[in-house]
């Protein structure tokens, strides 16, 4: 900040200014160890409180690094790179996450390797595994058959995978527990939308936003109007060749129906969803919350460093 901003001097030689590097280098290095005290600490208490009972589970949680980088940029000027800022903090963030709790992240590629990896990578650094696999349908397998594990999509699915969403349907089936970037903003990096995956936990998903899979007996003209009256979008949609719940829709619709992923605010829940699919005359429809994720925020180019929600 501002308040620690080296004095010039005229007399400054290029001696002086690399000792001040060096200087600065070595403290950067002494407070990373600091840190890594500190979690040291921070996963013994944890282990207490879990009364040294067996460990398992992502440390990541996503509301408080959506807050930290958030923080992180606003406060940022100078000439040091923004994207350059972002990724060091996702190195230092990631990585003490995987020394607290040893985790992989495994990243649907069907679309593409290139934009996923740079993804995956910029977000959860180099010590973190990277597992590439082909289709949404197979990431969530992976994390479903893991201890801790993280998934990472394309907000709008692997190609070919139809409503992969449905897989997240159930109390015991993982969930969306963030999007990235958590800013978004022109020619980010890693500017490729996609969520973040993982095996259910109530601290994971509890945020701003809810997502939804709504499933339809048929597609009816009133839907997109109910969904906006929600105050919610239609993320991505695709057929169903079977009933979401066996028994739940009745003959003829019984493997002709429709499912949308839907994003809308979590203060209202599945239920106001519900309501104003019903008040449209859409009838027999099944709303599951399948996670969330914090607010999208975007920089206002106007004003570096200030962002605003995306309406």
């Amino acid at each position: 900040m501002q308040n620690d901003a080296l004095s010039k001097t005229p007399t400054d030689t290029l001696g002086d200014l690399r000792g001040e590097i060096d200087r600065i280098d070595l403290s950067m290095h002494r407070l990373l160890m600091q840190r890594g005290e500190i979690i040291d600490r921070l996963i013994e208490v944890k282990r207490a409180q879990s009364c040294g009972g067996p460990g398992g589970g992502s440390a990541f949680r996503p509301d408080r690094e959506a807050q930290m980088m958030r923080a992180l940029v606003e406060r940022h000027h100078g000439l040091l790179p923004l994207d350059a800022v972002e990724g060091i903090w996702r190195v230092i963030v990631s990585t003490f996450t995987f020394v607290q709790a040893p985790y992989a992240v495994h990243a649907d590629d069907s679309g593409g390797d290139a934009q996923m990896r740079d993804s995956a990578r910029f977000h959860f650094g180099f010590t973190v595994p990277y597992v590439p696999h082909h289709g949404a349908l197979a990431v969530i397998d992976a994390v479903s058959a893991s201890l801790g594990d993280l998934g990472v999509l394309r907000s709008a699915g692997g190609s070919g995978d139809g409503a992969w969403w449905l897989r997240l349907v159930g109390d015991r089936a993982p969930k969306i527990i963030a999007r990235l970037p958590f800013v978004e903003r022109p020619d980010h990096p890693a500017g490729l939308p996609v969520f973040v995956v993982a095996k259910p936990a109530a601290d994971f998903y509890a945020q701003d936003i809810g997502l939804y899979s709504v499933s339809l007996p048929r597609w009816a003209h009133g839907v997109p109007a109910a969904v906006a009256a929600a105050e919610g979008e239609i993320l991505a949609s695709a057929p169903i060749a079977r009933p979401l719940r066996t028994g739940v829709l009745p003959p003829p619709y019984e493997g002709t129906g429709h499912a949308l992923l839907v994003a809308a605010p979590a203060r209202a829940g599945a239920e106001r969803l519900l309501g104003e699919l019903t008040a449209c005359g859409v009838e027999a429809a099944a709303v599951d919350a399948i996670g969330g994720h914090a607010t999208r925020f975007e920089m206002n180019e106007a004003r570096a460093g200030v962002f605003a929600p995306k309406v």
